[in-house]
């Protein structure tokens, strides 16, 4: 497993190193130690998966606030999706900057997400699953979002398909992200 970081501080894609015979491959998508020694945090509180089931659906931009703030380990495992990280940390060198990448369900690759990022995707594909480790349990009272087209940010997303992006109500009305 390679960890490479991204421009957006404390954040990596996690790249696979599959040991490859006759049956198939086999490799490791987490290592608690190796992440540790990175300073991320190697947590696992919870795990999730979504499906959606038309190319096009959008969620996110997703967050939780502190002091249940979460960092998070995305992986697709069917389809395809257009995966995007904003670091909405104060602090940050990068701060309000934005880092997208394509996952699909190869699993060579994954991302992992720290704690003050927002977090969502649109699908690629029918069909799309994603599974998500979680440092800190879901709370719904600390549950935040930013809008994907916030101009705070100016995400490139991809172009929707025929039918447009399918969004929450909750994701489409966010308020602007204030700074």
């Amino acid at each position: 497993m390679i960890l490479r970081e991204t421009p957006l501080a404390g954040a990596y894609v996690v790249e696979l190193e599959p040991a490859l015979d006759e049956r198939g491959h086999f490799a490791r998508t987490f290592d608690s130690e190796q992440f540790a020694a990175l300073g991320l945090d190697p947590r696992v509180a919870q795990t999730s998966t979504s499906f959606s089931a038309r190319s096009g659906t959008l969620r996110g931009m997703h967050y939780q606030a502190d002091p249940h703030g979460e960092a998070k380990l995305v992986r697709v495992t069917r389809g395809s999706v257009y995966d995007v990280i904003i670091d909405l940390r104060r602090e940050s060198a990068t701060f309000r900057g934005w880092f997208a990448l394509e996952l699909d369900a190869s699993g060579s690759s994954s991302l992992y997400v720290p704690v003050g990022f927002a977090h969502g995707f649109q699908t690629l594909s029918d069909d799309a699953e994603v599974n998500y480790q979680m440092s800190y349990p879901y709370v719904p009272e600390a549950a935040r979002g930013v809008r994907f087209d916030d101009p705070a940010f100016a995400i490139e997303w991809p172009a929707a398909p025929l039918g447009g992006r399918l969004l929450s109500e909750r994701d489409r009305t966010f308020a602007d992200f204030e700074f």
